[in-house]
């Protein structure tokens, strides 16, 4: 199962009067990295919260994005300091004595003395909540994955073309080198014999040569190697399963046929070979830019 790293995901669960929205976005990173915005009242669930997201997800920049509302009215509550209003009280009869004025303070007036009445929020019920945001994060990572996946599936084709043409460039480079060695070889003599004047042609030296040109030339091992990392790469799209993600693997795949593209272009000294060799070092840097996408 290939995964692409960019995905999209929102749930949204409503259990007696608590509504719940998780929603899920990424993009391409190297590492997993979840950045959550959700309520503070929440904060003590961020670690459960990492652990569930990990599930669906190996690398890639994670926002995830949580919502919270409570339509019962026992989400907060009036507290009474009573302790409170009776300091401010009997600080008042005192500055009426002090003073010699009445005393016309209310029960209006001193209940909005600073900390006579507070508001506050009915403490969680942990475990009822949780139950509630833990079917919100499962139903937006399950839309998530599937939509990594969808987006996976898509790329896996893409590079799957991209290496078979790869592929044809690489066998074409195989079968052309001998002829530039054959080539050369009738050049050579071709050459020589101008040079001697009809005289006869010293086939050992003209062999030496000919040996040394083809080992300065010689791609058989680059050839080989290409066409394994490309098996490689193939079977790895095929078969998708390694616990960490395949991404990076494939990314050093992709580094290792630039090397050897590299190699060859370096060695070539046909204008046919050298034309392969770019459109193979074209078609590995575009394997490349998709394989940033996945997972």
């Amino acid at each position: 199962m290939v995964c692409s790293m960019t995905g999209f995901g929102r749930a949204e669960v409503t259990e007696g009067e608590r509504k719940y929205t998780v929603e899920l976005k990424s993009v391409n990173n190297r590492y997993l990295d979840l950045g959550i915005k959700m309520p503070k009242k929440f904060n003590a669930f961020e670690a459960q919260i990492r652990s569930e997201l990990k599930s669906y997800m190996k690398r890639g920049k994670v926002d995830v994005f949580i919502s919270y509302e409570d339509f019962s009215e026992s989400e907060a509550k009036v507290r009474y300091n009573k302790a409170v209003a009776s300091e401010y009280f009997d600080y008042l009869k005192e500055m009426s004595r002090d003073f010699g004025i009445d005393n016309d303070v209310r029960t209006s007036v001193l209940s909005r003395f600073p900390e006579v009445l507070t508001m506050e929020e009915v403490e969680l019920d942990e475990e009822e909540v949780w139950n509630g945001l833990s079917k919100a994060l499962n139903q937006a990572g399950k839309q998530f994955l599937e939509s990594r996946i969808r987006e996976g599936e898509f790329l896996s084709k893409d590079l799957t073309e991209k290496l078979d043409g790869m592929l044809e460039n690489v066998e074409y480079i195989s079968e052309r080198s001998p002829e530039i060695i054959s080539d050369y070889k009738m050049k050579l003599r071709e050459k020589i014999q101008d040079l001697l004047e009809d005289k006869q042609v010293d086939e050992n030296r003209l062999a030496m040569e000919v040996t040394i040109y083809a080992d300065k030339i010689c791609v058989d091992e680059e050839i080989t190697r290409l066409r394994s990392h490309i098996k490689a790469t193939k079977e790895t799209l095929d078969t998708g399963d390694d616990k960490d993600g395949i991404g990076r693997k494939l990314d050093f795949l992709a580094q290792e046929m630039n090397r050897e593209a590299n190699t060859i272009l370096s060695k070539s000294t046909d204008l046919k070979i050298s034309d392969r060799g770019i459109a193979l070092k074209t078609d590995i840097e575009k394997v490349r830019e998709q394989i940033q996408n996945i997972e």
